[in-house]
């Protein structure tokens, strides 16, 4: 831990690897002050990871600040439930004017462009290979239509209606609208977990967040994976359905 009154920084485990010189022992300059490096703290894939923390008198004395003047406070509490007496008492101080708020809240609003921004480009990204998912399976389904019209002539001949024709070519596109989702979710369970960072546009300062692979989102990307599934193979399935008996057989 940085010592009061010194001029030493701590900086989280995130800022220790994304930025050049902040390691243990360096000393850096900012501000107009030289700042030796002595601790890394680990804040568990949290946005502290990506601060750096140092003597808040030493900082103002450095920047010819005001004392005792602060944009953010983070308090810890004895419990989650004494949130809303520390409000009260705070909020009741005329001295003070201040909003307080959970951390998770606070960090959400702070990066609500961020999260539309990754919404964005995500649900672009999604729609993009969605299309291109639909256009695969429309080729797949098609093609075992042609392949097989012997045995779709053969099943109808033998008394098999066209919703068993149907049911059956939807089924071999679930099967392999399956596997494939499967297979994503596989790939992208190694990203469980994995620190990036990037610049809060509001802040302007740099956030470290953790990718988080959850049961939901996978049960979602499979439930993702059959819907395009069902739009790439049903008009597939309902052509060989359609097709006269009598039209197929003539074509064998």
């Amino acid at each position: 831990m940085f010592q009061p009154g010194l001029a030493e920084l701590v900086v989280g485990r995130n800022a220790n690897t994304t930025y050049t010189g902040l390691t243990v022992g360096n000393t850096v300059n900012f501000g107009g002050g030289h700042w030796k490096v002595v601790g890394v703290f680990d804040a568990g894939g949290s946005a502290f990871d990506s601060e750096v923390w140092c003597d808040a008198r030493v900082l103002d004395d450095v920047y010819k600040r005001p004392t005792n003047v602060f944009q953010s406070v983070t308090v810890h509490l004895t419990s989650p439930d004494a949130l809303q007496q520390f409000k009260d008492f705070v909020t009741a101080d005329p001295r003070l004017s201040v909003d307080v708020s959970r951390e998770i809240d606070y960090y959400a609003k702070q990066s609500t462009r961020m999260t539309q921004l990754i919404t964005i480009l995500g649900g672009l990204v999604a729609s993009v290979m969605a299309i291109g998912a639909i256009f695969g399976a429309l080729n797949t389904m098609y093609s075992a239509v042609a392949e097989r019209g012997r045995e779709i002539a053969t099943m109808r001949a033998l008394g098999f209606g066209a919703a068993a024709v149907v049911f059956s070519f939807l089924i071999e596109a679930f099967i392999i609208s399956f596997v494939g989702g499967a297979v994503g979710c596989l790939a992208v369970l190694p990203l469980n977990g994995l620190t990036t960072a990037t610049m809060n546009w509001q802040t302007f300062s740099n956030m470290a967040f953790a990718f988080k692979i959850t049961s939901g989102l996978l049960v979602g990307g499979i439930i993702f994976a059959l819907v395009m599934g069902l739009l790439g193979g049903l008009p597939p399935a309902l052509r060989a359905a359609a097709r006269p008996v009598a039209v197929a057989l003539r074509e064998l």
